[in-house]
């Protein structure tokens, strides 16, 4: 999936959240207490890390409003912009074709994960984000590469927050 400007893309799955009801995905559930403490811990770990986003873009779902709203309290990003694309099913690969500079983009699994696979060229699935996870990708004249696939727990060690 080719770029037209250099990109240092962040993907940041939202944290845990509400149980399904039914089974059925609703997109007002919300984080769980323990997922905005874990959440929070994640953001703050990258931060400290140097890790930041000029634009944060997020699903307009709850769960990752809230995880991008944790993330532009704790200073990953100043700017913080809703996108429909990064809905569950919702088509992100067009949204990241127009992006330059650092930006980071809260959304959901498979689909962040699926997308970071076609931008690498591999089978969808090859990799996997956990809940709260990060990964870090640099795009550049249409070729991409993978620079960090950030597990909550290696974040956090054993200080990890229930």
């Amino acid at each position: 999936m080719p770029a037209s400007n250099s990109v240092d893309l962040l993907l940041l799955r939202h944290g845990i959240a509400e149980e399904r009801l039914g089974g059925l995905d609703h997109p007002d559930r919300a984080l769980t207490a323990r997922g905005r403490r874990r959440t929070r811990a994640v953001i703050d770990a990258l931060v400290c890390r140097g890790v930041g986003v000029e634009r944060l873009i997020t699903s307009p779902y709850r769960r990752a409003l809230e995880t991008a709203q944790i993330a532009c309290e704790a200073g990953l990003s100043g700017q913080l912009e809703q996108q429909p694309r990064l809905q569950p099913g919702g088509d992100a690969a067009l949204l990241v074709k127009d992006l330059s500079g650092r930006v980071g983009l809260v959304g959901h699994e498979p689909d962040l994960s699926d997308l970071a696979c076609s931008l690498l060229g591999l089978v969808p699935g090859s990799l996997v984000l956990r809940k709260a996870g990060a990964m870090q990708l640099r795009g550049s004249g249409g070729s991409w590469q993978l620079h960090a696939l950030l597990r909550p727990g290696l974040l956090l060690g054993s200080d990890a927050p229930a």
